[in-house]
């Protein structure tokens, strides 16, 4: 699920990318290029649909990175994961302390 999520994110992302670089910040962009009269979608007709577009899109990168962070693998690896990842862990075994010397009678 959260991979499905991540890559729902990447091509919200690209597509946001791409709405924000069509429009121009004086109104011209895309709509400059649809003055014509006979078209379906005049001037502000596009600049509109490209404004509702950026905010759809942003809206919809919030929800799914918080969606995202909802549905995020746990952290916490069990025991069995860890021998199963690393099989040579449950192998070794190392001591929690050194061990100290073992004391030996003085003789005088």
């Amino acid at each position: 699920m959260f991979v499905a999520i991540s890559i729902l994110i990447l091509v919200v992302c690209l597509l946001l990318a791409v709405v924000v670089l069509v429009q121009n910040s004086k109104g011209g962009g895309l709509a400059a290029n649809f003055q014509a009269q006979s078209q379906i979608m005049g001037v502000r007709k596009t600049a509109d649909f490209l404004e509702k577009a950026s905010w759809g899109l942003a809206i919809a990168l919030l929800v799914l990175c918080v969606a995202a962070t909802a549905v995020v693998p746990n952290k916490n690896v069990s025991e069995k994961t860890k021998t199963e990842l690393n099989p040579n862990a449950a192998k070794t075994n190392i001591p929690s302390a050194p061990t100290a010397p073992a004391a030996t009678p003085i003789q005088q």
